[in-house]
């Protein structure tokens, strides 16, 4: 990044934060302290009104803004897209919002870089696995608990798990602190704090039902960041595959975190998974059909084995 377009980025970071450290510049920017502090001094002889405050950082006079900045057909292009996701993955109050996000881009843009931009979108389409668009259901779901993860409040609602608890029940009833929402492989899922389980728990949208929030208020932990976030990783059991190696593209290509690595040997494709419990890839080995072959765990052979009789019976 030159010096020109690092004040110019030192400028937007100010009027995006209230006061910012130049030891937060240094890192965000990868540049030396004394570096920022001759482009601070630099803005100030621009006659930009940066004050600057002993032991607590920078920032811009109050009611200071930028004047509207022209976007090149590439950012306009990144905005715009980043809209039609929203309006496809978020609920009815930001899908409409980013309607009109993309009106007002599209009305300010030069008649050439907008031309531009149609052209260069038009070469490129949002697409994810399963569902083309978040459904109804799962949009309310999400408006509610983004409301109550806001708020600060509790939600309660009837979750479903994908395989059975000890007990031999899937579904059960959760009052929930709500953390954040993350987008996972085509899916909003839930982090929060569990009142059943008291512990962090991650929860989709789509197996929620009866979701309410409720009028109980909860603080979020100190220290606590979504984006630092890092779920404990519990995959302790251990399974292999052997596959016709015709089907390596797709195995790869099917992103699956389980899969831990894959080598070719001269039996074929020996793939190995690191799994919670093997019940949780059972019908993503059975997707592959007689391509690929279980071969450790005995438990789980015989799991794949009485699935294809069943579905052998019915045929």
């Amino acid at each position: 990044m030159n010096k020109t377009d690092r004040h110019l980025a030192i400028l937007l970071e100010l009027q995006r934060s209230k006061v910012v450290k130049a030891e937060d510049l240094a890192s965000l920017f990868e540049t030396s302290v004394r570096t920022i502090y001759r482009d601070i001094q630099a803005l100030s002889e621009m006659g930009i009104p940066v004050f600057g405050a002993p032991g607590q950082g920078y920032s811009l006079m109050e009611g200071y803004f930028l004047p509207p900045i022209g976007f090149s057909a590439e950012e306009a292009v990144a905005l715009l897209m980043g809209a039609d996701f929203i309006e496809q993955r978020l609920d009815g109050d930001y899908a409409s919002v980013a309607k009109a996000v993309k009106s007002k881009i599209e009305a300010v843009l030069p008649e050439t870089v907008r031309e531009e931009s149609i052209r260069v979108r038009e070469t490129m389409r949002l697409l994810s696995a399963g569902e083309p668009r978040t459904g109804l259901h799962e949009k309310e779901r999400l408006r509610l608990v983004r409301r109550a993860i806001l708020e600060r409040r509790k939600i309660s609602f009837s979750y479903k798990k994908k395989t059975p608890e000890a007990d031999g029940n899937r579904e059960s009833v959760r009052e929930v602190e709500p953390y954040g929402l993350a987008f996972v492989q085509g899916n909003w899922t839930l982090i929060g704090h569990c009142g059943l389980r008291q512990d962090i728990r991650h929860f989709r949208l789509s197996r929620m039902a009866e979701l309410v929030a409720l009028d109980t208020p909860f603080a979020m932990p100190d220290g606590f960041n979504l984006n630092h976030y890092r779920p404990q990783d519990d995959r302790n059991e251990h399974i292999w595959l052997r596959a016709n190696p015709e089907i390596a593209d797709k195995i790869a290509e099917s992103g699956q975190f389980y899969i831990e690595s894959a080598e070719e040997r001269e039996d074929g494709l020996w793939v190995q998974l690191r799994v919670r419990t093997p019940e949780e890839v059972l019908s993503l080995i059975l997707s592959w059909g007689g391509d690929v072959e279980v071969m450790e765990p005995e438990s789980l052979r015989s799991r794949v084995r009485e699935e294809a009789e069943k579905m052998f019976k019915r045929y």
